[in-house]
């Protein structure tokens, strides 16, 4: 582990809780694994997060990801492998994730709406908050853990 601070040493309690909880969330939203992790990869690299587009890029390729895909993210836009509903997701994604910036968020959802029931919408914004909130633990604190660990880790805390 590369990091500043232990945060399970530091604050264990809470961060177990965190880990927990984020782990619950993700399992009740039920989407189709490629699709969360496309999500969080785009996520991460809008946040500079190394930490999670390492753990997500290697969670998406054991679910079956190809590489194309996963390297064609930061252009998605242009890009002729997403379907609709994964450009939509993608869509909203950035539109969350870039809400300070004002970016296309009314048009995002209307994609958004066209593709996914409501109760997806609310559970792809939880997600979507989820993995804000592990980057910004990640780049704020310089974490930066192999994948492999941090998946054992995740076992022990489910």
């Amino acid at each position: 582990m590369t990091t500043r601070i232990d945060l399970f040493a530091a604050a264990p309690s809470l961060m177990k809780s965190w880990q927990r909880t984020s782990i619950e969330l993700d399992v009740a939203a039920n989407f189709d694994p490629i699709l969360s992790e496309l999500v969080k990869i785009r996520a991460s690299q809008i946040n500079g997060c190394a930490n999670c587009i390492n753990l997500h890029a290697s969670e998406a390729r054991e679910n079956g990801e190809t590489e194309q895909r996963i390297y064609l993210l930061p252009a998605w836009r242009e890009a002729p492998c997403y379907t609709d509903r994964e450009r939509a997701a993608l869509g909203w994604t950035e539109a969350l994730t870039r809400l300070s910036e004002g970016r296309e968020h009314a048009s995002a959802y209307e994609a958004l709406k066209a593709e996914f029931t409501e109760e997806e919408q609310v559970k792809l914004t939880v997600m979507i908050n989820i993995i804000n909130g592990w980057n910004r633990i990640a780049v704020g604190f310089g974490l930066y853990v192999d994948a492999a660990a941090i998946k054992a880790t995740r076992a022990s805390a489910a």
